[in-house]
């Protein structure tokens, strides 16, 4: 049970609080790796498995944007839906500073403050989304419903056409 604690992610506090049941997936992890490395490390679908993008934009003012691993992002498409002029990608150095976490354990439930968030429509097509749990080696596992309601998130094509 002690290793259970160890664990705990606040992330995972807070699904919990909200009383949303999740899936944590645990795997050996000292640095970050890719979310198409992980995917394959795991034996998990690509396609159920998202990163998770912090930009500003023109305003100042930070977005979140949940994609696909396989994905990129379309700063014009990301903008326009989160009402910027332009936004970019923030800073490596910056993330813990903005978010409350690090590099490859990024995830829009539990940041320091709650930032828009946007959730690629692909999820329309599947049940579940697998998302970085808040800290290295954790996956969370959720349903798309569940994870929109814990990240306060809204749904629309912010990807680059392919």
């Amino acid at each position: 049970m002690a290793k259970e604690k160890d664990i705990k992610t606040n992330a995972m506090r807070i699904l919990e609080q909200m009383k949303i049941p999740y899936e944590a997936h645990t795997y050996e992890c000292k640095e970050f790796i890719d979310g198409v490395t992980l995917a394959d490390q795991l034996g998990i679908p690509h396609e159920m498995t998202y990163k998770t993008l912090v930009t500003i934009g023109k305003s100042k003012n930070y977005y979140v944007f949940v994609i696909p691993i396989e994905e990129e992002i379309d700063m014009k498409k990301a903008a326009k839906v989160v009402n910027e002029k332009s936004i970019e990608m923030i800073h490596v150095k910056d993330i813990n500073a903005i978010t409350g976490y690090i590099r490859g354990c990024c995830t829009a439930i539990g940041m320091k403050k709650q930032f828009p968030t946007v959730i690629h429509e692909s999820c329309n097509q599947i049940s579940r989304i697998i998302v970085s749990g808040g800290k290295l080696g954790v996956q969370l596992e959720l349903e798309i419903k569940d994870y929109v309601k814990a990240c306060r998130g809204k749904i629309a094509d912010v990807c680059v056409e392919r």
